[in-house]
């Protein structure tokens, strides 16, 4: 296939697809129709978080998904997955608007401006964080409305529906205006200095005008029903609303001020950072893919997965990415995560765990729900757990080399567990597996997994040399040997001279853009110069929108662009010299988020995002490419003594939540 030219390549700005998730600001915001004929685009959603749970935010000021008390919990809201019986929030004027939204400073606080009939207001979203609340979250969404201008009437309708909308609510009425709904082993209760009453259709409803400089809040605060029944306890205050409001607004203001220059230069980054510390489940140190389950990757199809687990390998890169930004924390809590998680017997390591390290996520459809736009099923858990997958155990050692190279050695305990990972690897290596993808037909001998066996072998040897412990290291140097010799023999097309998806396959795939990262190869090495031409001519659009493949892997329908391969794209570019051509698919993908900055897994031609959302890869990506066109742009500077006191002042806020 003949090359493009890089012009015809990247495409012209006149010719990009443009996003269409969410409104431009002053649009009108979208409003489904009574009936429920109408979803937003998935673009359409904020992303709020407390570390523990998350919930997304129409720019309708509607809360359609939000599970409690951890992000891979049970949905309270989720009309996301079926808009007539799935459960929301809503805070709005009662009329038509038209609506803009940022997110305040440096935070994952939410701002929503209202233009409505006879004035203006604004919608303030937040969940609450705390100092030192790893263990005790507050649990608690909080919403204030404020007058800008003139009078605006406005419209409270708050729908729990427990257990992804199987379980209809209870709901009661307390003394001081508090208000409960309960179902199953969850509950919420709601507290407001509006007049709510409960309405017949299993709804809390209630109105009020509010003119410039007055205020109304709405806080919901999880529960279980034991807690709240028969009699409820004293609950938050309208004052301390405001004070938790403030808190939560100077932790994150806090967090982010410990970012290194990278970040600092542009502000898509440290978003895509913000993101990412928002999947972080403050209680163990798990990261979470995404926040969703069954977002489609094309709709209508059957592509749904739930994401709101923890991937060894998803988590590694994500570490990677913030420590690149002077987030350091956030690795240490999930290496600690890893080593209770996975040791013990090194036959049972998985591809990914609960976010508590639960071990068993069987995957069940929920047939009651009609799925995204239609796109059914819906499932909850995921049997990628029961795969082999070759890499998760590179990760492992990938994870404890990057400790090591902070000053933190394994314990001795640690340090006989990863030899016996070590051992594992040199048994199983020969043997195929299901590879980065998770594809559900054949295993096959997928050369990105090679390489990752042969990164574990690697990292032993560099632990051990770096820490001075006993290790057969003359053993493992002779198996990285041969695994080098055989995936040099079997990985490398011989055509194109690029390494290919599969030894004896003529295929490409985007997983291999990842072998310098594994230190197998470097970036201008010839094969992964040839491996990149064939990836941008074989899964790359005109724009550079990268494809993971394009071979069968057992599952019926299609699936959109993927973001994350794309930024691997611009990184191996970036640091292959080609910095010009970097930087347009990084500004082209970049333009692809919402416009609160936040990817999907995947996008359309035409820019619509698709997949599960927010999505961790994405948004660790990013940072990763926009960290080599730095680093491939300027010279490496010092950090300044400003940015490496913020960083230190960072470091030592509590674990929040």
């Amino acid at each position: 296939m003949s090359r493009k030219s890089r012009r015809d390549r990247v495409g012209r700005d006149e010719d990009r697809p443009k996003t269409t998730a969410g409104p431009p600001a002053g649009g009108l915001a979208p409003r489904p129709d009574a009936d429920g004929a109408e979803y937003p685009p998935i673009g359409d959603y904020a992303f709020l978080s407390d570390c523990h749970s998350a919930a997304l935010v129409s720019s309708a000021g509607s809360i359609d998904w939000c599970a409690m008390p951890r992000i891979d919990g049970d949905a309270i809201f989720a009309r996301l997955l079926d808009w007539r019986r799935g459960g929301y929030f809503s805070i709005a004027p009662a009329g038509r608007f038209t609506a803009r939204r940022r997110y305040l400073d440096s935070s994952l606080v939410l701002e929503t401006v209202f233009e409505a009939e006879g004035g203006s207001a604004r919608l303030i979203d937040a969940m609450a964080m705390r100092s030192g609340g790893r263990h005790q979250p507050h649990r608690q969404i909080l919403r204030t409305i404020e007058g800008v201008e003139g009078e605006v009437e406005i419209e409270v309708r708050l729908a729990p529906r427990f257990d992804y909308g199987s379980t209809q609510p209870w709901m009661r009425r307390h003394g001081g205006g508090a208000l409960t709904a309960i179902g199953g082993d969850s509950g919420i209760v709601v507290v407001s200095d509006l007049d709510l009453e409960i309405a017949d259709e299993d709804a809390i409803v209630g109105r009020c005008r509010v003119a410039a400089g007055q205020r109304c809040r709405v806080s919901v605060e999880y529960t279980e029903p034991h807690h709240v029944h028969p009699v409820l306890p004293q609950r938050v205050t309208i004052e301390e609303i405001d004070r938790r409001l403030e808190v939560t607004l100077a932790w994150w203001r806090r967090w982010a001020a410990g970012a290194r220059r990278e970040a600092a230069d542009d502000p898509r980054v440290l978003r895509s950072a913000m993101v990412v510390r928002g999947l972080v489940s403050a209680p163990t140190g798990a990261i979470a893919a995404a926040v969703t389950t069954s977002l489609p990757e094309t709709i209508g199809g059957g592509r749904n997965w739930d994401y709101r687990f923890s991937w060894i390998r998803d988590s590694s890169f994500a570490l990677a990415s913030l420590g690149k930004l002077g987030f350091d924390r956030e690795a240490e809590a999930f290496r600690r995560f890893m080593e209770r998680t996975t040791a013990g017997s090194t036959t049972e390591i998985q591809p990914m765990y609960g976010l508590g390290g639960e071990h068993l996520l069987p995957e069940i459809e929920l047939d009651f729900l009609e799925g995204y736009r239609g796109s059914a099923p819906v499932r909850i858990g995921n049997d990628a757990y029961r795969q082999v997958q070759l890499d998760a155990h590179g990760s492992l050692l990938e994870l404890a080399w990057r400790a090591a190279q902070r000053g933190e050695p394994p314990d001795p305990d640690y340090w006989r567990f990863l030899r016996d990972v070590v051992d594992e690897v040199t048994r199983l290596w020969r043997q195929p597996d299901r590879g980065i993808w998770e594809v559900r037909d054949d295993d096959h001998h997928f050369v990105h997994s090679k390489v990752s066996c042969w990164a574990v072998v690697d990292r032993a040897l560099r632990i051990a040399e770096r820490c001075e412990i006993d290790g057969p290291v003359e053993r493992w140097r002779q198996v990285a040997e041969e695994m080098r010799a055989e995936i040099e023999r079997e990985g490398v097309d011989p055509a194109s001279g690029s390494f290919r998806r599969a030894y004896g396959s003529d295929d490409v795939d985007a997983a291999l853009l990842l072998l310098p990262r594994l230190d197998f190869v470097a970036y201008d090495d010839p094969r992964m110069i040839a491996t990149v031409d064939r990836v941008r001519d074989e899964l790359a659009s005109d724009a550079g929108l990268v494809l993971r493949y394009t071979a069968p892997d057992g599952l019926e329908g299609t699936e959109g662009y993927f973001l994350a391969c794309t930024f691997w794209l611009v990184e191996c570019l970036a640091l292959q010299g080609r910095s010009e051509e970097a930087r347009e698919i990084f500004d082209h993908a970049s333009g692809l988020a919402n416009d609160l900055g936040l990817f999907a897994e995947e996008v359309t031609a035409d820019g619509e995002l698709l997949g599960n959302y927010p999505q961790g890869l994405s948004h660790f990506s990013h940072i990763a490419a926009a960290v080599a066109l730095s680093r491939g742009e300027r010279p490496e500077e010092p950090e300044s003594a400003e940015a490496a006191a913020a960083r230190q002042a960072a470091e030592e806020v509590e674990e929040g939540g």
